[in-house]
């Protein structure tokens, strides 16, 4: 019998030998990277999904296969494969999503971040990435809570974690009898988060202009208190998906206060798009009323720039997270605790779980917090020039001028169908990716807007104008097929 291979020392990223193995592993993948994106040449690869998928498969071989092609090969092939077939959130003309370019520093940190693996469940498994994350989430906390009597921040896997999570505490806040109270724009995890809780479906209200309306809050809650409902969470966002518009949040907690003061209900702040404005002195006032939240939602991988993943739960005082608590011998024993080493497991949902505070932590230190509104502003002045050029073209229609940074357009005089259809031939060429949402029309109608949302600093104007020039390029001629035939290699490096 053959005896087994000898474990090659250059395998690990961690360790003294670590930084040796890596540095040529990334020398391949920034290689990689860059080959990918010239084979891209835009915004969103070329052909659609079975293109997408043709040229995957293709690259990627056999799923299991017996022998490996050693690291190099397969960083190359893979991660080449993968740039090519990638949505690029740093091309100016990729602006459906709340799909942010991380910065490069972010990016850089995540990778110390995979190399030394630390595991947040545990003071042994993560000393000082345990410390950071204290440090660092109770002044984001205090950012957001800043009368608050002990500020202080769970980090989460974004928007959809953290609404849950703000659900969860209210329930244990204010009793089992919740009932979630949100306007019909609030983000779909509202209502995923009563589901995964076990409470009454949602209380939606109607938000015709887009926004809560305190005055309909206000009587929602007189409905529920005489129909004996015996608590509510009302759900309020600061940034909404669809057109980033921001509830009013001083009306919402001023509707509220007679029923928090009794203990009636609560309110949450989902701002995982608007929470960052707090950073910015031309942008503050706009997310005014968000310190008289309970429990708020910030999400750092939208306006913050971050790799995925990179949420928060905000709360006023820590003492409201230790319904959070759990107890695992192996992980927190209690005399542990007692001796002093810190309990991380009433940190999280989760039990392993990475360090994203270390990526959060290096851009805030590099940048500063004036850094990052200074980045704030700029994509905020994107969508506003955005907006203004769409309103100068008699062939569009604008929406509404931009809170954030979304802009909603469409093609004059166009239906619904055809703004379909154009986005759709837009990703079928990799030309643009533009997003979708339904609002109303002048006339109070529903229609279907494309949407824009600028999250790239260093988008141009000369970047914005071409945007719409691919738009109403694409206006006319809705009527052919959505599909191209055949694929254009477009090696000149045109879109």
């Amino acid at each position: 019998m053959a005896a087994p291979p000898t474990p090659d020392p250059t395998l690990l990223a961690g360790g003294p030998a670590g930084p040796r193995a890596l540095r040529p592993l990334v020398e391949t993948v920034l290689a990689a990277l860059a080959d990918g994106a010239a084979a891209r040449c835009g915004p969103l690869p070329r052909g659609g999904p079975d293109a997408v998928t043709r040229r995957l498969l293709t690259r990627y071989g056999a799923a299991l296969p017996a022998q490996g092609t050693g690291a190099h090969d397969a960083l190359h092939s893979l991660v080449t494969a993968l740039a090519e077939g990638a949505a690029d959130p740093a091309d100016p003309h990729c602006a459906a999503h709340l799909h942010a370019p991380p910065l490069a520093v972010a990016a850089a940190a995540d990778l110390a971040a995979a190399a030394l693996n630390p595991s947040m469940d545990s003071w042994d498994q993560a000393p000082a990435a345990s410390v950071l994350e204290r440090h660092l989430t109770g002044a984001l906390a205090a950012l957001v809570h800043p009368a608050g009597p002990a500020p202080d921040a769970l980090v989460t896997t974004g928007g959809t974690e953290a609404n849950l999570l703000g659900a969860l505490l209210a329930r244990e806040r204010l009793g089992p009898r919740l009932t979630l109270v949100c306007g019909a724009n609030a983000h779909h995890s509202v209502r995923r988060a009563a589901w995964l809780l076990g409470l009454p479906a949602p209380l939606v209200l109607p938000t015709p202009t887009g926004a809560l309306d305190p005055g309909a809050v206000a009587a929602a809650l007189d409905r529920l208190d005489a129909a004996g409902a015996a608590r509510a969470l009302v759900v309020a966002t600061a940034g909404t998906t669809d057109a980033g518009l921001i509830d009013p949040l001083p009306g919402l907690a001023d509707a509220l206060a007679a029923h928090r003061a009794r203990g009636a209900a609560a309110l949450h702040v989902d701002a995982a798009y608007g929470g960052p404005l707090l950073l910015s002195d031309a942008h503050r006032a706009k997310v005014a009323g968000l310190d008289r939240a309970d429990s708020v939602t910030l999400d750092l991988h939208k306006l913050g720039w971050q790799p995925v993943a990179a949420g928060l739960l905000t709360v006023p005082d820590t003492a409201w997270l230790a319904a959070l608590t759990q107890r695992a011998d192996y992980l927190n024993a209690e005399d542990d605790t007692e001796a002093g080493l810190p309990d991380l497991l009433g940190r999280s949902l989760r039990t392993t779980r990475r360090p994203d505070i270390l990526k959060i932590a290096v851009t805030i230190r590099a940048l500063g917090t004036t850094g990052l509104a200074a980045l704030v502003d700029s994509v905020c002045d994107a969508a506003r020039a955005l907006a203004a050029l769409v309103a100068a073209e008699p062939r569009l229609t604008l929406w509404a001028r931009p809170t954030i940074s979304t802009v909603l357009f469409r093609p004059a005089g166009a239906a619904d169908e055809q703004v379909a259809a154009i986005r759709r031939r837009l990703l079928a060429e990799g030309r643009a990716v533009l997003g979708r949402a339904c609002a109303l029309d002048a006339a109070g109608r529903p229609a279907l807007w494309l949407k824009a949302t600028l999250l790239n600093p260093q988008a141009q104007h000369s970047d914005l104008a071409a945007l719409i020039k691919l738009v109403l390029d694409q206006a006319d001629h809705t009527t052919e097929p959505e599909h191209p035939e055949h694929e254009s290699p477009a090696k000149d490096g045109s879109r």
